[in-house]
């Protein structure tokens, strides 16, 4: 990697095998014997191929593209969640994913047990989590809820404490996927105003949205893909590198 990149992505290449019509009984493989349609069969599918890209420190790159494009399979790839069938994903420094909704928290602790769990993830001691556990209730607007099990959450709720713990933990790569609509439109001001900070120390941003909107506000630069492969890339003629 070159000295200012934190984030190459090289020749990328994510298969599933899908498998249609499972069956585990006796029944189910005698129909198969007589009816083709019945019967067992896996299919490949191609969810991304050869995708190649770079982030930089302090840059904001947004994936874009409809659905089942392979922007969150990719997410997840760089995030580690998923390994490629070919190619590799290269990354400097400490990796914040918001990625899917609960992932890191456990439905069965309150909110204060899983901000020391969801942190310990990213390798941080509780004496590092105790000094940013005030700024992190306080930016969350969850202090009332605080001493509640997750699994009584709502969703924007889950939404809120994983970016307040995200964004308090020094990341400096954070890897979005349709996470800036969380909450009231105070709070995802709030949002974009610390990500408009982090960004100022350096941090770097991998975000997927469906609204280009959204993308132009935040990001310098933009890979689009349809059916998993790069179809378009490029940097926006008024880059967002400070996200105001």
């Amino acid at each position: 990697m070159r000295g200012d990149e934190v984030v190459r992505v090289e020749h990328v290449t994510k298969e599933f095998v899908l498998k249609h019509n499972h069956v585990d009984s006796l029944k189910g493989r005698f129909v198969g014997l007589f009816k083709r349609r019945m019967r067992p069969r896996h299919e490949h599918f191609l969810a991304l191929s050869d995708v190649s890209f770079t982030v930089r420190r302090g840059e904001a790159v947004g994936l874009m593209g409809r659905n089942g494009s392979g922007k969150s399979t990719l997410l997840q790839i760089i995030a580690g969640i998923l390994r490629p069938t070919a190619g590799q994903v290269v990354t400097h420094g400490r990796v914040a994913p918001l990625i899917e909704l609960g992932v890191g928290f456990h439905p069965e602790l309150t909110g204060e047990e899983n901000v020391y769990l969801n942190a310990s993830l990213y390798g941080l001691r509780n004496k590092d989590v105790r000094r940013r556990f005030r700024d992190i209730v306080a930016f969350s607007e969850l202090a009332h809820f605080i001493d509640t099990p997750v699994k009584n959450y709502s969703s924007g709720m889950y939404m809120r404490l994983a970016f307040a713990i995200a964004v308090h933990l020094d990341p400096e790569i954070l890897l979005a996927d349709e996470i800036l609509a969380v909450g009231d439109a105070s709070f995802q001001q709030k949002c974009r105003e610390k990500i408009a900070s982090l960004r100022r120390g350096g941090m770097s941003i991998v975000l997927v949205s469906h609204s280009e909107q959204q993308v132009r506000s935040v990001c310098d630069s933009y890979v689009r893909l349809d059916k998993g492969r790069v179809v378009e890339s490029g940097v926006f003629k008024a880059p967002a590198a400070h996200v105001r």
